[in-house]
């Protein structure tokens, strides 16, 4: 997001207070959510699950699905986890990987969902991946468009900007059903291959507090939208 500059009385360049307004808005949905899924983790972090570690049991849903060939891989970091389609491979992160509490085996198979839907070709996940490359050269040039646009006084960059940064909007509002759905795949597995209703309570809060990530960040992204188109409105105005 690039802040809106113009010009005071006299008083040479100023940040318009909308702007200022969105920053902290934005700051601090990040942050609550941020705060909301890291406790939610530690808390079912420390209850054990029924024994096997989130690797063994993604292991055993992708093969339920008919993932067979997706490989599992170690990946450094806390929560890092992710599917890669590219090479079709789930990354773990460690402490899930070789962890057998609650929340692990809950990330682990949320991932394992992401697997399964690629291999049942599900609507809104190709949607996702045909998205991608359009929206990572999108994301890394309508500031500048914008920029110019501005320093120009020229109307159409400003449109074209706008234009760029809505497929930023469209991803993060395609990217919620992805991740609600690899979710109810994961809770569902977990329900079903008769784990205890502790593991069963366990995923659904800590991947509902995981979802609320991505909730936050459509909601920070649609708010983005709204204050270029209006800043860009008041201007022609």
């Amino acid at each position: 997001m690039f802040p809106y500059y113009g010009y005071g009385y006299g008083l040479g360049m100023y940040i318009d207070p909308a702007y200022l307004v969105l920053v902290v808005v934005s700051l601090v949905l990040g942050l609550a959510t941020q705060s909301y899924i890291n406790k939610t983790y530690r808390t079912w972090s420390k209850v054990k699950s029924d024994g096997e570690s989130g690797e063994q049991v993604a292991r055993e849903m992708l093969d339920a699905n008919g993932c067979e060939s997706v490989g599992i891989r170690r990946v450094a970091g806390h929560l890092t986890d992710h599917y890669d389609p590219r090479d079709n491979n789930l990354y773990l992160s460690n402490d899930n990987m070789t962890g057998g509490s609650v929340a692990s085996v809950a990330v682990a198979c949320h991932e394992a969902g992401h697997a399964a839907q690629r291999a049942q070709g599900f609507f809104m996940m190709r949607v996702r991946t045909a998205l991608v490359p359009v929206v990572n050269l999108s994301q890394s040039v309508w500031m500048i468009v914008f920029l110019l646009g501005v320093i120009m006084n020229i109307a159409g960059l400003t449109t074209l900007a706008i234009c760029l940064f809505a497929f930023s909007v469209i991803f993060q509002l395609v990217t919620l059903p992805v991740e609600i759905d690899a979710s109810r795949r994961a809770v569902a597995y977990i329900q079903q291959s008769g784990m205890s209703e502790v593991n069963v309570r366990g995923a659904k809060k800590v991947l509902t507090a995981a979802a609320l990530t991505y909730v936050a960040a459509a909601l920070t992204s649609i708010l983005q939208l709204l204050y270029l188109l209006s800043r860009t409105r008041n201007d022609r105005d």
